[in-house]
């Protein structure tokens, strides 16, 4: 969650001093924004058809094919599936 925040701040800081530029981001609209969501989403349509038409269900086809990591990536608070726990000594 640390990193989400440092991104926005960051994103925030930039966009004041764009502001006291007087210059327009170069970020895209939203509807560019939607269409980079759609394909995220796109890519999992096969793998996670394929695999619903295998008979699985619809929350083990997307964890099977691990399509919600690559759509939203690693959510905060959760440790990569490969990677070795943290020690967390003081």
């Amino acid at each position: 969650m640390k990193t989400y925040l440092l991104s926005a701040a960051a994103g925030l800081l930039v966009g004041v001093i764009y502001s006291l530029l007087n210059v327009r981001s170069p970020a895209p609209p939203l509807i560019a924004l939607l269409g980079l969501l759609g394909m995220l989403v796109g890519e999992q349509v096969i793998p996670v058809g394929k695999k619903l038409l295998g008979g699985s269900t619809f929350s083990t086809a997307c964890h099977e094919t691990k399509a919600t990591a690559s759509v939203l990536g690693h959510l905060p608070g959760r440790q990569a599936p490969d990677a070795p726990a943290q020690d967390k000594q003081a």
